[in-house]
């Protein structure tokens, strides 16, 4: 088995996003992609909407509002990087898996929503913000063999070699499947964490060439494709809708 941290770095929304803790939303790439690879799997197929270029789309005509919400001018919250933060590791790590990884059960808050797995956990599998992290606790896995991704939020190990989590999902990578509409996945939107997240190798490459993962404070109470859930009471107009992208 071989385990590796990587770290969520950004490069285009320096100045355009305030991150906090509540949406997920696209920031779609430009120029002709191939999408990215991890230990030899493709982060889904080349024409998946996580891999396919934006720039010659037209913008959202709320863009500037949703911009404004978020903040044009706030502060950003670089959520990547090396260190700790509040004596936890920063950023959102992924561990690699051999397919003869043994599988767990996994009992789940939202179990009508998650998949029900077993789940290839091994002991030292990584979790965001570290084993005695009380925050959203995300544990990554990639199948390097089956190129399939386990995904689990606020996951917990028990002390008879099951655990506990709020919900989980898997994903085929190299199908175009989404999850079932009104569901949610290890993250609030439905979507996977891990093919948005910008990884230490892209950003010395140069080169991102997928859609980049990001969070803004305040939501709407909606969603638009390719996202399956929401998680906000707000219905104005100037909230983004969630796999919304602002700029």
């Amino acid at each position: 088995m071989h385990i590796q941290r990587q770290r969520l770095y950004c490069q285009r929304l320096i100045s355009l996003i305030a991150f906090s803790v509540l949406s997920i939303l696209f920031v779609g790439i430009s120029s002709a992609a191939a999408g990215s690879t991890i230990a030899g799997c493709s982060i889904f197929p080349e024409n998946n909407i996580w891999n396919t270029p934006v720039d010659t789309l037209p913008v959202d005509p709320n863009s500037a509002t949703y911009i404004n919400t978020i903040g044009a001018s706030a502060n950003f919250h670089a959520d990547f990087g090396s260190g700790l933060w509040n004596g936890g590791p920063i950023g959102i790590p992924f561990t690699i898996i051999e397919s003869s990884q043994a599988k767990v059960a996994v009992a789940f808050e939202y179990d009508s929503e998650s998949d029900p797995g077993p789940y290839p956990i091994p002991p030292n599998a990584l979790i965001e913000g570290g084993p005695n992290s009380d925050g959203d606790r995300h544990i990554l896995l990639l199948d390097k063999d089956k190129c399939r991704l386990y995904e689990l939020y606020y996951a917990w190990p028990e002390t008879n070699g099951s655990w506990s989590a709020g919900s989980g999902a898997i994903f085929d990578l190299g199908s175009h499947n989404l999850r079932p509409a009104g569901w949610t996945s290890a993250d609030a939107a439905g979507l996977p964490i891990l093919p948005g997240l910008v990884r230490y190798d892209e950003a010395v490459s140069g080169a991102i060439e997928h859609a980049i993962r990001f969070t803004v404070p305040e939501t709407r109470k909606s969603y638009i494709w390719p996202a399956r859930h929401y998680a906000s009471d707000l219905t104005g107009s100037q909230y983004p809708p969630w796999a919304s992208g602002s700029g």
